[in-house]
């Protein structure tokens, strides 16, 4: 399968084009008045990481320079996905002085954030190889870039969970409260919205038991011990059940407790950490050819 054919490298395009005119618009303002001073010739660039990571976010870092310089040329080394080691050369460019230094920082901050998001999901993968948990992320995302560093959760390795309020129906406690029940508030979730996926989340077993029955998308036992996760793990991997909705965890996800919790048996960890937690990549862009290739 190529790239173009796998969903996880679907690009928000809208997102993208949105993003970089906010970006360029908050940047240079008026004018870079710094650029101003240089001579406005052909010139060339390469971009270097100089860590270990995950690389994300190649179409955010094209669209600036092609927003400040239509003509560039852009000759990318890895792909969108690629884990690299420090001192890589990522791509080089051709193009006019001022836009290759007018559009720096917006691709840099583009890119350094989003393959800090892809590195630290393609970290929690790798950590759940070999069982049947998957891992999620959250809505804890930085503001105006959620769409994007959702797509950097998924060239990471690691799934989706709901993009916002819209798309999906989660009940908690107060939810239930409001209802009377679980199953009340099941019912009344799958009337007002029927064709949306719903997820309950749980505080006892009794209540697991209740969602099972009444059925949803998925069950979310946030605060459940393990001896609680292998009950519930046991009781919907159990006739009549037979595993069909399955379970996830979250809160208080850590890397370090990841591996326990999927040997619980879990379907799911939904992981605030992919997208809140992350320290940019070390990028840096520099005028000239790569050392060595002048």
């Amino acid at each position: 399968m190529t790239q173009a054919d796998d969903d996880r490298f679907a690009v928000p395009r809208a997102a993208v084009a949105a993003n970089v005119a906010a970006a360029l618009a908050e940047d240079i303002g008026t004018g870079d008045v710094t650029a101003a001073l240089l001579p406005d010739t052909a010139d060339s660039a390469y971009l270097l990481c100089k860590q270990d990571a995950v690389i994300c976010g190649r179409p955010w870092f094209d669209a600036c320079h092609r927003a400040l310089d239509p003509e560039v040329a852009i000759d990318w080394r890895v792909a969108e996905g690629d884990h690299v080691a420090a001192g890589t050369v990522l791509a080089t460019l051709t193009g006019r002085t001022r836009a290759l230094v007018s559009a720096e920082r917006a691709s840099l901050n583009f890119m350094q954030t989003l393959s800090a998001t892809a590195t630290v999901t393609a970290r929690f993968v790798d950590a759940l190889a070999g069982t049947s948990t998957r891992v999620l992320d959250t809505r804890k995302t930085l503001p105006g870039l959620r769409l994007a560093q959702k797509y950097a959760v998924r060239v990471g390795g690691g799934g989706n969970h709901r993009i916002g309020l819209f798309d999906t129906v989660m009940l908690k406690e107060n939810h239930v409260r409001a209802a009377g029940g679980i199953a009340a508030a099941i019912a009344a979730a799958r009337l007002h919205a029927p064709d949306l996926p719903l997820v309950v989340e749980v505080e006892s077993i009794a209540q697991l038991r209740e969602a099972l029955v009444a059925g949803c998308t998925r069950v979310l036992i946030d605060d459940f011990d393990a001896a609680m996760r292998r009950e519930a793990v046991a009781i919907a991997h159990a006739a009549p059940f037979d595993g069909r909705i399955p379970l996830e965890v979250s809160g208080s996800v850590d890397f370090d407790g990841l591996r326990a919790i999927a040997a619980d048996g879990v379907d799911v960890v939904s992981v605030g950490a992919l997208t809140k937690h992350v320290q940019a990549i070390d990028l840096s862009l520099k005028l000239g050819f790569p050392p060595g290739e002048a």
